[in-house]
């Protein structure tokens, strides 16, 4: 059997340049936000950031009087199985604050009852979050609490009782990229 040459044949069918698509995968959706201090911290004047706060990845202490730790709200994710997650920080009593902190690496940590404590971050695109009731579950040594938002009409606590969708978190994204 011969083989025959194809080089220097021309192609009778061409290719258009409407038939091309693009194969590359659309980039994933940001299923968290974080906020890297509380709020005060950024409404203080760099100054005051140096002499009055504490910041460390998960615990922040301003001017020896008010405690912080970083947790997470999750929100259910309507036919998905993971959550969509905030970052955040709750303020806490200074005795709850100590008890925490005792416990960090404790595997008696998991059995605490929840901490009161108020929300310390404002997430733009909601109404004011800044001071919503919440309580701080503490979990497994490791990963941060569960921090759960008094169930009210705030948009926030309505997203985290009952989920939101997927076009939800693209308009946050939105929101968030143009702010």
């Amino acid at each position: 059997m011969r083989r025959r040459r194809l080089y220097g044949k021309k192609k009778t069918n061409k290719l258009h340049y409407k038939d091309l698509t693009c194969e590359h995968p659309q980039p994933a959706l940001p299923m968290s936000y974080t906020s890297e201090a509380p709020f005060y911290y950024y409404d203080a004047s760099d100054d005051e950031r140096q002499n009055d706060f504490e910041l460390y990845s998960e615990i922040c202490i301003m001017n020896q009087e008010h405690f912080f730790i970083r947790g997470c709200v999750e929100i259910p994710v309507l036919n998905e199985e993971e959550f969509f997650t905030w970052n955040i920080w709750v303020s806490l009593s200074e005795e709850n604050f100590r008890r925490m902190t005792d416990l960090w690496e404790s595997d008696k940590r998991e059995n605490e009852p929840p901490y009161f404590g108020w929300f310390s971050v404002s997430i733009p695109g909601y109404p004011e979050t800044l001071n919503l009731k919440t309580k701080v579950h503490t979990r497994s040594v490791g990963t941060r609490p569960l921090i759960e938002l008094e169930p009210t009409d705030h948009p926030l606590a309505v997203e985290q009782q009952e989920g939101i969708t997927l076009e939800r978190i693209k308009d946050i994204q939105k929101q968030l990229t143009s702010y």
